[in-house]
């Protein structure tokens, strides 16, 4: 697997159970865990199966699996008890918007208020 960057990619081995994460949801299509370094209260990375280097791509490809990060996206939410109190979806796509795993997955945060804009 040599230049496969699957065969690197830190999500890849979460999906694969290879680095260890604490999981919160798991679907068919998707996997969501704790991010290592939280910017809220909640803050879950929702990721896809399937390797795409980011939301854009995985869009243009399947995006049947974009809709369903979205859905768990809101069941992550429901379970950390911030769906009515109001939480934050964001693909960061490429480098510069500060994506620093090339695996596609959305961050949900919440559970203190969020100012606007961000970053």
């Amino acid at each position: 697997m040599a230049g496969d960057p699957q065969a690197d990619c830190l999500f890849c081995k979460i999906v694969a159970g290879e680095v260890p994460a604490t999981i919160v949801r798991e679907t068919e299509t998707t996997v969501a865990f704790r991010d290592i370094n939280p910017q809220a209260p909640t803050h879950v990375l929702v990721i896809p199966r399937v390797h795409y280097p980011d939301a854009a791509s995985l869009a243009a490809a399947e995006p049947q699996v974009v809709a369903d990060i979205l859905r768990e996206s809101r069941e992550v939410a429901a379970g950390d008890n911030i769906e009515d109190t109001g939480y934050r979806v964001v693909f960061n796509t490429g480098a510069g918007a500060g994506q620093t795993v090339f695996h596609a997955h959305l961050h949900v945060l919440g559970g203190r208020g969020l100012q606007w804009p961000p970053g």
